[in-house]
């Protein structure tokens, strides 16, 4: 997953989402800061997100990268 900037700036999204349907997750990483991260769906951004704790979420990004998400 890479970080490319999304319409809203405070949001990132995964380099995949780009493909056709933007079917992927945004999160903010400068929030990871007070230990929890922010993310909600990319298709529908009105809808309520959820935070994960920040060490969760790097070993959840650690994961996608070796599989290739």
């Amino acid at each position: 997953m890479s970080e490319n900037a999304s319409p809203n700036p405070l949001w990132v999204s995964s380099s995949y989402s780009g493909n056709g349907g933007g079917n992927c997750i945004q999160w903010q990483p400068l929030s990871g800061q007070n230990g929890q991260v922010p993310v909600r769906d990319s298709k529908d951004t009105t809808l309520a997100g959820f935070t994960v704790a920040a060490p969760a979420w790097s070993v959840f990004v650690d994961y996608a990268k070796s599989v290739r998400v």
